[in-house]
């Protein structure tokens, strides 16, 4: 089973990225953050790995980090939910996040989430709620690494120019926050274009 992959970063697009390595190019389907955390094509890249493996189907899954494959783990212990649901929801909110709305079974936040209907809410709170506190997950590190760049004029900079091309302070200042939570030392031009890709 590969558990992650460290090599040339070949090809990369949102859905899925190539990583060569030992002159073998594996095909990896990742999440929106770990498509964003990735270096330039040619450079080397380290993601990450679940191996899916049923009777007709062997495919690579790709994350960021090892929290965000732990809780693609526990998503796809949900009956009903499958790698791609896994994925897609990932792709829409951080780990820490979908822990907070499980434990707090916030379910308009999840009900929001892509593939995630009432039913299914209910039941990934009620399958999950007990499972989310033990996962290796600061809950609050986002939020004071946000505020303390927020002191940063940059940071200031972006959420006033995602105002007011109106936006919500609140969602431009939760976009700016994933972006600084995945890429720390952002460039200002790649904070503006990142946040507006998740706002939008």
């Amino acid at each position: 089973m590969i558990a992650c992959l460290q090599g040339e970063l070949y090809f990369k697009s949102p859905e899925n990225v190539i990583i060569m390595a030992g002159g073998v190019g594996y095909d990896i389907r990742v999440t929106e953050s770990c498509y964003m955390g990735l270096p330039e094509k040619g450079q080397e890249a380290f993601v990450s790995i679940y191996t899916y493996v049923r009777e007709d189907t062997l495919a690579l899954y790709g994350f960021v980090n090892t929290d965000e494959k732990e809780t693609f783990l526990l998503l796809m212990s949900v009956s009903g939910i499958g790698p791609k649901v896994a994925l897609a929801i990932l792709s829409g909110i951080s780990p820490h996040e979908l822990s907070t709305a499980i434990r707090t079974e916030d379910f308009h936040r999840l009900t929001k989430l892509p593939g995630i209907g009432k039913k299914t809410a209910e039941r990934l709170c009620l399958e999950l709620k007990d499972k989310m506190p033990f996962m290796a997950i600061d809950i609050d590190a986002p939020l004071k690494q946000f505020e303390k760049a927020s002191d940063n004029q940059q940071v200031a900079d972006t959420v006033s120019a995602l105002v007011n091309l109106g936006i919500t302070r609140a969602n431009a200042e939760d976009a700016v926050q994933r972006v600084i939570r995945e890429t720390p030392d952002v460039s200002f031009e790649e904070l503006v274009r990142q946040a507006l890709r998740i706002v939008a």
